[in-house]
């Protein structure tokens, strides 16, 4: 009898524990590592098989490797998607979801809050292919509609958004986008499934950073897209060809990431909610940005679609740019560098880091001012962060 057919369905810090997992025939309690280009074949018959895809097997490690594999089908079970297939970053993953399913004349509907290498690959890379995209207002359901054109295929939604923690209602804008006959790709990386799960409210695709929460160390690069078979395997036969590929090292250090992604995003939930009601008290800050404060626009969406606010915190200091600089110079806990995702606390300005390369009538659109300063927060004291970002404040 199989296991399926004795156990109940496994709960999501368990599948993020088993899930995935193949033993060799030394019986290895860990999570194997598969450094190798090729593999072998036992005769030409079977190698012809396995790259017709008649039989399955492994072949070569740009499209397919055991580690990778195990990452794949982990990080699948605990979105609740079909499949998943790697990638090396996550802006990989995005390029080849666009690329994949996307032509010459189509056009995207996406939200105007994105991370600023999203716009620069939407309005440089895909512009130069003919590919349109129109920016509208994440929270308002109106504007996703009236966005819409007849060759429109594709809904883009970033949320909770980079930087301003923005959120869009992930199930109205999938039937939006289904109405109009197009696919919704949420990028769940500031939530990870830990603390929410696009494709049960409605979403096509998720595509992740691997590189943030999922690994949660800052140690390495990667992507996914999440989905079901049919559109993945058209992305996998994208990575096939293009080549973005998730290296099998990382992905052996991405599964011990997933290992403990849900104890971790509790914790820096906790700190981050700490910390932001703590900033909202500083007569030197115009505002905070937390979903998972009574004073965000979208609260209450937060509380009924994320597990907790997640652990980015953004806020605005007055006196713009200088103010802002001040603060980030003066830390000494705090890390100054533009990644999140780490169990370290990190500290930027976007204006002139994440979003630098955007124009400033772009960056004006999307809220980011001078002044405006984002948080990861890490698993550090908060006491501990609360008086380094004093020491500027």
């Amino acid at each position: 009898m199989s296991r399926e057919d004795t156990c109940p369905p496994l709960h999501p810090e368990t599948l993020a524990i088993r899930a995935g997992r193949e033993t060799s025939e030394y019986r290895e309690h860990s999570q194997s590592l598969h450094l190798t280009s090729s593999f072998t074949f036992d005769t030409a018959a079977q190698a012809a098989a396995m790259f017709m895809g008649e039989i399955e097997g492994y072949t070569y490690s740009r499209f397919t490797n055991p580690t990778v594999s195990a990452f794949q089908q982990r990080l699948a079970a605990m979105e609740g998607g079909e499949r998943a297939i790697a990638t090396a970053s996550g802006m990989a993953a995005i390029q080849a979801t666009m690329l994949t399913l996307l032509k010459a004349g189509d056009h995207v509907v996406s939200s105007q809050s994105l991370f600023g290498s999203t716009i620069n690959l939407f309005n440089g890379i895909l512009g130069k292919f003919n590919i349109e995209t129109t920016y509208v207002d994440a929270s308002d359901p109106t504007a996703w509609r009236a966005a819409v054109k007849p060759n429109t295929k594709l809904f883009f939604l970033e949320t909770p958004s980079n930087p301003l923690t923005e959120l869009a209602d992930i199930a109205a804008v999938a039937d939006i986008a289904h109405e109009a006959g197009a696919l919704l790709v949420v990028d769940n990386c500031f939530c990870s499934p830990a603390l929410q799960q696009p494709l049960q409210l409605g979403a096509d695709l998720v595509v992740h950073s691997a590189t943030k929460y999922l690994d949660g160390h800052g140690r390495v690069l990667g992507g996914a897209v999440v989905g079901n078979d049919k559109l993945i395997e058209q992305i996998y036969l994208h990575v096939r060809t293009a080549g973005p590929t998730l290296a099998a090292f990382n992905a052996w250090v991405l599964l011990s990431g997933l290992e403990t992604l849900h104890l971790r995003m509790e914790k820096h939930s906790a700190n981050a909610l700490q910390l932001a009601r703590w900033l909202e008290q500083q007569p030197s800050v115009a505002r905070v940005f937390y979903p998972g404060l009574e004073s965000h626009p979208q609260f209450a969406l937060a509380q009924k679609q994320q597990r907790s606010g997640g652990a980015v915190v953004s806020f605005e200091v007055k006196g713009g740019r200088e103010a802002a600089w001040r603060v980030v110079d003066a830390v000494q806990v705090i890390s100054r560098t533009a990644n999140l995702g780490d169990v370290k606390t990190t500290l930027t300005h976007p204006a002139s880091t994440t979003h630098a390369r955007i124009t400033p009538e772009a960056r004006a659109r999307a809220g980011i001012s001078e002044g405006l300063l984002r948080v990861a927060v890490g698993l550090e004291h908060v006491d501990d962060l609360q008086a380094d970002l004093a020491r500027g404040l």
